[in-house]
């Protein structure tokens, strides 16, 4: 307030405010460029040869989180989790590398933040999910490496429990498991039984109808 109002500082302060209580884990080390840019490393659950990374932005990131355990735990699947701050940030940058390269083509290829730190992770399909539209965290597509896959809350307003709603928008825990594991299945990674099973065992009804349409 000091800075903005007294000082005519040029800057600006938001603070967004979640009105679902959980606990916050500690900050990894070395995380700061990524919180200020738009996404940083979590951590990782697992080590196998099959292999993903999720995105989680707000409260859904709990649900990631859960979800890298259970990959982990039940699937034999190395999970690691990417905190993200700003789809917004992330997308700004990926526009101003990309004009930077079509306009510069004799000088070094700029890459976007959010390819630069997906790269160094694992070579696995990507998957987000987030509490908003997909169009949120699909703004990025084109600077993500790899398979991309994104779970958002398509469809029509609804007032009930958080669990229920996610339920219903599919991209509560067990739908970004069942994801996840979709996109290895894709890649020739996972047996269809295994993926079947895991249906079933994630209670995913096939038969359930487009949250979009619902």
């Amino acid at each position: 307030m000091r800075r903005m109002l007294e000082d005519q500082e040029d800057v600006f302060y938001y603070l967004t405010v979640m009105n679902e209580n959980y606990k916050q884990p500690e900050m990894p080390k070395g995380v700061e460029e990524g919180i200020v840019k738009g996404i940083y490393k979590l951590d990782t659950q697992g080590e196998s040869k099959n292999k993903v990374k999720l995105l989680g932005s707000g409260t859904i990131l709990e649900q990631v989180r859960e979800a890298a355990v259970k990959l982990a735990e039940d699937y034999d699947v190395e999970a690691e989790v990417y905190s993200v701050t700003s789809f917004n940030e992330l997308t700004r940058d990926g526009i101003e590398c990309d004009r930077q390269n079509m306009l510069n083509p004799e000088e070094d290829t700029k890459v976007p933040f959010i390819t630069e730190v997906l790269k160094a992770g694992n070579d696995g399909p990507t998957i987000a999910a987030t509490d908003y539209i997909k169009n949120y965290a699909d703004q990025v597509r084109n600077f993500v490496p790899g398979t991309y896959r994104v779970l958002g809350t398509d469809g029509f307003g609804r007032s009930d429990s958080r669990a229920n709603l996610r339920r219903h928008f599919e991209m509560d825990t067990a739908y970004i498991t069942y994801a996840a594991l979709y996109e290895l299945y894709k890649a020739g990674d996972l047996d269809a039984k295994v993926l079947s099973k895991a249906m079933k065992d994630l209670a995913i009804d096939q038969k359930k109808i487009n949250p979009l349409h619902a």
